[in-house]
């Protein structure tokens, strides 16, 4: 039987460098994500200082999950992949059924 290995991995939207982190930022009413590396991380945090300071917060917006998570990301593309490799019928998105995930962890183990 063939098997396939399916490895996703998070890169920096400016440089392809693998990224360290997903950042959540809002402007004008509309909302960003954008994975950086470390260095640009500190660059993007640099730059919004000075507006962060002078600005006022608004509300807390509340997280999903752990969508925005690059290291969660990587662990669901893992599972969806073991999970069609094996019969299951699984969305390329939204949530794994828990049953579905607890097999794959267990064939993992």
């Amino acid at each position: 039987m063939k098997k396939t290995k399916k490895i996703v991995e998070v890169v920096d939207d400016f440089d392809g460098t693998p990224a360290d982190q997903t950042v959540r930022f809002a402007f004008n009413g509309a909302s960003y994500e954008i994975d950086l590396n470390r260095a640009h991380f500190e660059e993007f945090a640099e730059a919004i200082q000075p507006y962060i300071k002078a600005g006022r917060k608004t509300g807390s917006t509340r997280r999903r999950g752990n969508a925005g998570n690059p290291t969660q990301r990587l662990e669901n593309a893992k599972i969806r992949a073991w999970a069609k490799e094996n019969g299951h019928n699984v969305s390329e998105r939204g949530r794994i059924p828990a049953e579905v995930v607890e097999e794959y962890r267990k064939a993992q183990a």
